[in-house]
């Protein structure tokens, strides 16, 4: 049997599911990102109906002009037969925030801003 190799016994998982380990940094920060979607969900229901939401791991493009540094999120208006856009880039999330709570904190902001641009008001307006 090529799976039991020199008598060891028949190989298995490094870790069972409920392990954090057999998540991805990319599906642990996706969890992160529904998480403050749906926060935000509760309160704007009707608002977020038709705004998408995406997590790119970095930006496809170079930052605009009048970005002064790495984009942490972009927003898309809505165009002919295409919902408004709400975009989140992993990487240069989670390259700012040290630990768990800051990254959960740094989401939130991020969404919150974006989405504001969308429906066009005041990203301080969707605080507690």
């Amino acid at each position: 049997m090529r799976s039991d190799r020199h008598g060891r016994g028949v190989r298995g998982p490094l870790a069972w599911p409920p392990v954090p380990a057999m998540q991805s940094r990319s599906a642990q920060f996706d969890d992160v990102v529904l998480d403050a979607v749906e926060t935000l969900e509760r309160r704007l229901r009707r608002q977020l109906a038709d705004i998408e939401f995406a997590v790119e791991d970095v930006p496809s493009t170079d930052p605009a002009p009048w970005e002064a540094q790495l984009a942490l999120g972009r927003s898309f208006p809505a165009e002919r037969g295409r919902a408004a856009r709400v975009v989140l880039y992993r990487r240069p999330i989670e390259s700012r925030a040290v630990t768990e709570t800051e990254l959960g904190d740094l989401v939130e902001d991020v969404l919150a801003e974006q989405v504001a641009h969308v429906i066009g008001i005041h990203p301080d307006d969707l605080e507690d």
